[in-house]
């Protein structure tokens, strides 16, 4: 499988590499890091096992790949200013398929409406990883991916990239309702993304460590919930209870919107609070305390 990975950072550094070492051909858009990554690749320090990924190729745009590939990876942070259909427009053949792997929800829908033949892939990474240097990624805990075709439905190429990744020793799952996991992964990042800004650099663990913080975070979670079920994506009642006990599990660790944050650069605040308050206004879902969290990010952001 011939893939192009866009975004050389950490979600499209670590996802890239696991493919090349379950066996495609994978190369990669990299912009920033582009003299770095032509030298040296990208080196990712794991506790399953530090490894070096070398792409097959590097080029500054995803024109300049000269080939339309299989599957192109957009790894990209979910932001105002970045427009993924435009950054893969040069190398989207008529059977090129575009795996999303972002957070938030209603993510897909500007790639799916630029490229209404081709097929849409979204994916979503349990995983705690970033990027430390230009061509150096840390991965730290997870990884589980769970992928599906956009909206819904079957995939073969879907399954195709699962294998691989299996091989790379990645779990992954194929689901026919990514949508629905989408909003069970919110669930999560809802809360836990916002508060640990604006909790002074809190990590999960100090969040859970107090009783009134602990509420907001089911208060979050359970809002996220009533508007998951509004648009039909029914969440198990037993979600709430099993994110609070699995993050408890969980090393403590900064979330990404904090990584973000303390290095001034943009947050995905849109993606992971504003999309999901758009759309429980548009359906009379009451959200108070997602409404509060994303005015003070909203606030936070324009500093």
């Amino acid at each position: 499988m011939d893939v192009l990975v866009v975004g050389a950072g950490a979600i499209g550094g670590y996802y890239g590499g696991r493919l090349a070492q379950g066996g495609a051909c994978v190369s990669v858009v990299a912009r920033s890091d582009y003299a770095v990554v032509v030298r040296e690749g990208i080196r990712i320090q794991s506790p399953a096992g530090d490894f070096h990924f070398r792409p097959d190729r590097v080029v500054r745009e995803a024109e300049d790949l000269g080939r339309y590939p299989d599957v192109i990876l957009v790894g990209l942070k979910v932001l105002e200013h970045i427009r993924p259909e435009e950054l893969i427009r040069g190398a989207m053949g008529p059977k090129t398929s575009v795996l999303l792997i972002q957070n938030g929800v209603d993510v897909e829908r500007p790639v799916a409406e630029a490229f209404p033949e081709n097929e849409i892939l979204s994916g979503l990474a349990f995983i705690c990883v970033h990027r430390t240097a230009p061509g150096y990624v840390l991965h730290q805990d997870y990884g589980r991916l769970v992928l599906g075709r956009y909206p819904q439905g079957a995939s073969s190429t879907a399954e195709k990239l699962a294998e691989i990744f299996r091989r790379a020793g990645v779990p992954c799952e194929v689901t026919a309702s990514v949508v629905t996991a989408r909003w069970q992964k919110l669930v999560w990042n809802a809360p836990f993304n916002p508060m640990s800004v604006l909790c002074g650099g809190a990590s999960t663990a100090e969040m859970l460590g107090h009783e009134e913080t602990e509420n907001l975070v089911r208060a979050v979670m359970q809002e996220v919930c009533a508007v998951a079920s509004a648009v039909g994506h029914a969440l198990p009642d037993d979600v709430v209870d099993r994110m609070i006990a699995d993050t408890r599990t969980m090393t403590p660790y900064k979330t990404s919107m904090l990584l973000d944050y303390e290095a001034g650069r943009p947050m995905e605040v849109e993606a992971i609070l504003g999309n999901a308050v758009r759309i429980a206004r548009r359906h009379g879902v009451q959200v108070p305390h997602m409404e509060t969290l994303y005015a003070l990010m909203c606030g936070i952001s324009r500093k």
